[in-house]
């Protein structure tokens, strides 16, 4: 087995960039060398990793000479654009865009769930979508104990997950509402026009029931991710899935109600059972002291998939109610794609 691998970070200067070369240091995955790739507005700009400096290249078509991974995170157009040059250079890509997810021939990999998709390879890996990812983890084990025929799932989403700059105008709107002497008082806690510019509304003191496209079915591109990539990940196109999704003025970690029908009843004990062995998850569900997942209490900065108020459906048969807390940025993105590496790989990284 090689000593270690030559790797590139495409969007290394992004949000997500910035997780891959952290959650790699943290891991100690092995690596010889490290590229880190961007546009142009970005080249030149020095980034530590391993207590390094490496300089940031602009992203061309010659960039993936002698690479072996890529981990791409620089959005739908530049992967297709860019990634059939990786390949062709010989490097396996792991894509955290929309770009191949649903392509036939691309894994859509969460290892917890599927790992044995990522053989089938030819030269993509796709990541899921955020979302998708945490709600997937925790219904997978439940999935295999009583096969699951109805999600509907409603999702509360970080302003991370649409980039540092939405995360940025959240901050700059809760600080100017919370300087005036009347902020919260009604009608006082808006901010003028001029001040909404990465949202179609403002988002500091609200929420937003719209993430990405509208559709011509009504939904949102986003909803309709949850969808279709739920049924490719999970096995099952015969499962019926209705999604919702909402943004909050939450800097980071998404948080998920899920609704779930199975085939045969499993109780909620039986579900806390399942779900505190399964890879991936963490349970905090106990309700007496208060206990359930946040996004900042649990989720932000961390890796596991969180789940607590784990209670039956009475309104219907073989009904459960979950609550699913994950941290969008690491275990929605960078820490999911890195641990497909190392599944493609076999190696151990924790």
């Amino acid at each position: 087995m090689a000593k270690g691998y030559r790797v590139a970070i495409m969007g290394a200067t992004g949000a997500v960039g910035a997780q891959f070369i952290k959650i790699l240091e943290e891991r100690n995955f092995p690596i010889i060398e490290v590229k880190l790739l961007a546009s142009q507005r970005s080249a030149g700009k020095k980034i530590i990793f391993e207590g390094k400096e490496h300089p940031v290249e602009v992203l061309t078509h010659q960039s993936f000479k002698g690479i072996d991974l890529v981990l791409s995170s620089a959005g739908a157009a530049r992967s297709k654009e860019f990634l059939p040059s990786a390949v062709k250079a010989g490097a396996v890509c792991v894509d955290n865009s929309s770009a191949f997810r649903m392509d036939r021939d691309v894994p859509l990999v969460v290892p917890e769930v599927n790992s044995e998709a990522i053989s089938l390879h030819k030269g993509i890996i796709a990541n899921p979508n955020c979302s998708t990812i945490q709600m997937v983890v925790a219904l997978y084990p439940l999935h295999n104990v009583s096969k699951i025929e109805r999600i509907v799932v409603s999702t509360y989403q970080s302003v991370s997950g649409a980039g540092q700059k939405k995360v940025l105008e959240l901050a700059s709107q809760a600080k100017k509402i919370a300087s005036r002497p009347d902020a919260f008082g009604v009608g006082k806690h808006k901010v003028e026009k001029s001040d909404i510019n990465e949202f179609p509304y403002q988002i500091a003191y609200n929420l937003i029931p719209h993430i990405d496209v509208f559709l011509e079915n009504s939904y949102t591109k986003e909803e309709m991710k949850m969808v279709l990539e739920a049924r490719k990940i999970m096995g099952d196109e015969s499962i019926a899935i209705t999604a919702t999704c909402v943004r909050v003025p939450v800097f980071y970690a998404h948080a998920e109600s899920v609704n779930i029908q199975t085939r045969d009843k499993i109780t909620a004990e039986e579900a806390r059972r399942i779900l505190g062995d399964a890879p991936g998850v963490k349970l905090i569900d106990e309700p007496s002291r208060n206990g359930y997942p946040m996004p900042l209490n649990d989720g932000e900065g961390t890796d596991a998939v969180f789940v607590g108020r784990i209670r039956e459906d009475e309104s219907i048969e073989n009904g459960l109610n979950l609550w699913i807390v994950s941290d969008n940025l690491r275990k929605g993105a960078a820490l999911n794609a890195i641990q497909i590496a190392e599944s493609l790989y076999g190696i151990s990284c924790d």
